[in-house]
């Protein structure tokens, strides 16, 4: 019942600031020992599960964008396959996923207020072949290990002020949900010779209760949760779990 519960409020707010939460999953999962097969796919799932509410409402509201979002994305997509194509040994994963658990960790420490600026930037070849490049790396690692990839981006997209801060939330989702689902796709393929269900009662249960918390979640206000809240809270969540992993 506490993990169900974990995976609510997880979805719940991260939901609310435009991520997955991708990365804490990962965090709760290898803290109960569960087979280390079995993690990416259940966060890739409840990934989906909870971006897809908020890309929907992003869409909506035209905030989306598209310009950047699909070259960048297109190119995400393939890597994102391979990673889940990729079959690694146990101790290998949880080095990987530390490590990425880690520098996820820090990334949502940091802290820092930005400009909004004209989406005439992007148009800049330079600019997005670079993001290109880096979303293929993050494609790779969420296919990999089932982080989706957008609470790396996110920091990227500030510092260098590629995006209108509104736009950000927006594209992270969908950077998330399309990764995730080639991710996925990779995973499932891998391991076509196991009798994987999701809808076990196990499992079925975690992914009800992060649709829940990510339809919550996406309706909320930011400004009823505030970014910087989830971010110190998952951020120690997360370090905790990525040193756990690679000093005990």
């Amino acid at each position: 019942m506490s993990i169900i519960i974990a995976f609510f409020f997880t979805a719940l707010l991260y939901a609310a600031v435009g991520f997955g939460g991708g990365s804490t999953y990962n965090a709760i999962l290898i803290l109960t020992e569960l087979n280390y097969i079995l993690i990416p796919i259940i966060a890739l799932t409840c990934n989906l599960i909870v971006v897809s509410g908020n890309t929907i409402r992003y869409f909506q509201n035209k905030l989306i964008p598209w310009k950047f979002a699909l070259p960048v994305v297109g190119v995400s997509i393939p890597f994102a396959l391979a990673g889940g194509l990729v079959v690694i040994e146990e101790a290998l994963f949880v080095k990987i996923l530390a490590w990425a658990l880690l520098f996820s960790g820090l990334l949502m420490l940091y802290r820092k207020q930005y400009l909004s600026i004209s989406l005439v930037q992007v148009n800049n070849k330079i600019v997005v072949i670079f993001s290109c490049i880096f979303a293929a790396c993050l494609g790779f690692i969420a296919g990999l290990v089932g982080i989706g990839g957008g609470i790396f981006f996110a920091p990227l997209l500030h510092l260098t002020k590629l995006l209108p801060v509104k736009n950000i939330a927006a594209f992270s989702s969908f950077f998330i949900l399309v990764n995730s689902a080639a991710g996925l796709v990779g995973q499932l393929i891998k391991y076509d010779d196991m009798s994987i269900n999701l809808f076990e009662d196990r499992y079925f249960w975690l992914l009800l209760a992060v649709f829940v918390g990510g339809q919550i979640g996406s309706h909320l206000s930011v400004n009823r949760i505030q970014p910087i809240v989830v971010r110190r809270l998952t951020a120690v969540l997360v370090i905790y779990v990525g040193c756990r992993l690679l000093f005990v």
